[in-house]
C-alpha cells in the first residue's frame, strides 16, 4: 500500500528494526504543510528562494553546525518541499561528505548520536520557529509531520540520489508536488532511485567504501 502523508501521517514508513543513527547516508524528502508552496519559485529551471526558503537553507545548514557527527551532501529547497543528502559520520567531525563516508580514522563520539528522525525533527523546528516569527503566527504549520527517506547503501545509488536533486529544478514542470500537476486523490511517492536495493534493510558497514565521488564544476 503507497504511502499517503494526508491519511497515514500517524503510521511509520521507517523500516522496521533498523538504527537510524548507525552511519550512513540518508536520501531524504520533507514536504511543506499541505503542499503549499511557501519557500519560493522556479525560473528557468532555477529556485528563487524567498525569505521562508531562505530560512529552510540556513536551517538544513545549521544542522552540520550543531552536530558535528553529521555531513551534509547534496540538497535543494523546492517551492514546496525539501530534498537533502545527509550522511551521519559518528565521531567524525562532519566535514566529509559521502566521498569519504567510511574511510579515514575515528574519533570516539562525545555525546549520544541523534537518530536520522530526530535530526530531521530538529530542522523542521528551527526552520517553523524563525518561520513563524517573520509571519508573526506561532501556531502555523511549515511542513508535514512526517518524511520520506531511503538508506543509501552503495556509489549507484549516492550518483543517483545526487542526480535528481541537482536536476529537480529543472524538472519542476513535470513534478508531482508542482500544484499544477495536482490530482485530486492521488497519492505523493517518494522519489525513486534508478536502481533501488533489493534489500532493504542493509547499509554501509564500517571500513565500507563503495561511495563514489562526483564531479562538480
Amino acid at each position: 500500500m503507497n504511502f499517503n502523508p494526508d491519511i497515514h501521517h500517524r503510521q511509520t514508513i521507517r523500516l522496521q528494526g533498523y538504527d537510524y543513527s548507525r552511519d550512513g547516508a540518508y536520501f531524504v524528502t520533507i514536504c511543506a504543510w499541505q503542499r503549499e508552496c511557501l519557500f519560493g519559485d522556479i525560473f528557468d529551471g532555477e529556485m528563487r528562494l524567498n525569505d521562508f526558503g531562505g530560512f529552510a537553507r540556513d536551517s538544513w545548514k545549521w544542522l552540520a553546525e550543531q552536530y558535528p557527527y553529521i555531513a551534509l551532501d547534496e540538497w535543494a529547497v523546492m517551492p514546496n518541499h525539501f530534498h537533502g543528502i545527509i550522511v551521519i559520520t559518528n565521531g567524525d567531525d562532519g566535514s566529509r561528505t559521502g566521498d569519504s563516508l567510511m574511510g579515514g580514522s575515528r574519533t570516539a563520539p562525545t555525546g549520544k548520536t541523534k537518530s536520522l528522525g530526530s535530526l530531521i525533527g530538529a530542522f523542521k523546528t528551527v526552520c517553523t520557529k524563525d518561520i513563524n516569527i517573520l509571519r508573526n503566527n506561532s501556531g502555523c504549520p511549515v511542513w508535514q509531520r512526517n518524511y520520506y527517506e531511503r538508506v543509501i547503501r552503495n556509489d549507484r545509488e549516492m550518483a543517483s540520489a545526487r542526480e535528481y536533486i541537482v536536476n529537480n529544478p529543472l524538472k519542476w514542470e513535470l513534478d508531482k508536488d508542482n500544484p499544477a500537476n495536482f490530482t485530486v486523490g492521488a497519492v505523493r511517492e517518494p522519489p525513486a532511485l534508478r536502481e533501488p536495493p533489493a534489500l532493504r534493510n542493509e547499509s554501509l558497514k564500517p571500513g565500507d567504501s563503495r561511495i563514489a565521488p562526483t564531479k562538480k564544476p
